[in-house]
């Protein structure tokens, strides 16, 4: 390998720039899809030993949605719905998100 070429590829300097482009491209990445997230409207979902609260949503037609699903509960609990082609399981004293897709007027079991 020429030496020019050795040299560039570990120039101290032009690595640090290409680190930095990398990781400043990543931070915007995370900060888009932040901002994307937060302009959805948000419902949560309690599971606790098989209960379910609340046991209807009312959700915005034509807008994406986002569920937390919290589980209070000893043991799994499933979110699950066929129509929507969306499943979840949660683990016992945890929660997780899912993000919905735009839905027509409609109801949805």
């Amino acid at each position: 390998m020429p030496a020019l070429a050795r040299r560039a590829r570990t120039d101290p300097m032009k690595m640090s720039a290409r680190i930095t482009a990398v990781h400043a491209g990543v931070v915007l990445a995370l900060i888009s899809s932040a901002v994307l997230a937060d302009d959805d409207p948000t419902f949560r979902i309690e599971f606790k030993d098989g209960a379910i609260s609340p046991l209807r949503l009312e959700v915005p037609t034509n807008r994406r949605i986002r569920l937390d699903l919290v589980n209070l509960g000893d043991m799994p609990a499933e979110f699950e719905s066929l129509e929507l082609r969306k499943e979840r399981v949660v683990a016992p004293h945890s929660e997780t998100v899912m993000v919905i897709r735009t839905l027509d007027p409609g109801q949805y079991p």
